[in-house]
């Protein structure tokens, strides 16, 4: 998992501009079934073609503090953030979040449709007045929840970019992932990678730049050296340097008005 049990804050130091309202809320998606998000949105959005808003993808414990947190710093810097949960179907819109939840037997029933029919129910919630009338849309996530973001960005979710952290892009348990679907991915991407990832090595992370260039998704691959999986965390101190550069590299791509 990415993201332990105890933390619940992401290592964000640069200063809000915005005063935010945040709130939890249900969804519902296009089969009927309600899931848990969290919505931030800065108080003085305009409601206008440059309004933005990120649908935040958590790792695989699905909807915590650590993505809350993180919805308000997005929000601070005016953007409209939704942090969304995996398990409305399998365990209930409130759900236990601790660490006793089973996490692996919750995962094991997902399913990548109904998961893309979860993302398409928030970015429609971003698109709305409640969510912001947000114009240009982005998804960013975190390991499981960066691999789903890396996939969004195919032309069905008409989004302006989608950022992935440490999302594994080759094929895992014998689905095939973003560099085998490459072709079919068109929305900008940017992906950060830790270069002493045991779980993604250097050879996959190549292979997913190559599928991106060879079908000319617009794209940047960022890897930090000796930085460990889930590093974007506040608990990893010795990587500050890097937390500051990823955080300044993911405001500068959300707020491109090329995206």
């Amino acid at each position: 998992m990415c993201v332990s049990g105890n933390s619940q804050l992401p290592p964000i130091s640069t200063p809000h501009r915005n005063q935010v309202h945040a709130a939890p809320l249900d969804l519902t998606s296009a089969d009927g079934a309600s899931f848990a998000a969290f919505l931030a949105r800065p108080e003085a959005q305009p409601e206008s073609p440059s309004a933005i808003g990120v649908v935040v993808l958590p790792d695989n414990r699905g909807l915590s503090g650590f993505y809350e947190a993180l919805a308000l710093r997005l929000a601070e810097h005016g953007l409209s953030a939704l942090a969304i949960d995996y398990f409305g179907r399998t365990a209930g819109v409130s759900r236990n979040r601790g660490p006793e939840f089973p996490v692996m037997e919750h995962l094991m029933r997902l399913q990548r449709h109904q998961l893309f029919a979860d993302i398409a129910a928030a970015i429609a919630c971003l698109r709305s007045p409640q969510g912001g009338a947000c114009q240009r849309v982005f998804t960013l996530g975190f390991c499981f929840g960066g691999r789903l973001a890396l996939l969004t960005s195919a032309p069905q979710f008409g989004l302006a970019g989608a950022i992935g952290f440490y999302g594994f892009p080759g094929i895992l348990f014998g689905a095939p992932g973003p560099t085998q679907l490459a072709s079919g991915l068109s929305a900008p991407i940017l992906g950060i990678f830790g270069g002493a990832d045991t779980g993604i090595p250097p050879e996959a992370v190549s292979a997913f730049d190559q599928a991106l260039t060879a079908n000319a998704v617009p794209h940047e691959i960022v890897t930090y050296p000796g930085a460990p999986h889930s590093f974007f965390d506040i608990g990893y101190e010795e990587h500050a340097e890097a937390c500051q550069d990823v955080w300044l590299r993911t405001i500068a791509f959300l707020q491109s008005p090329s995206q």
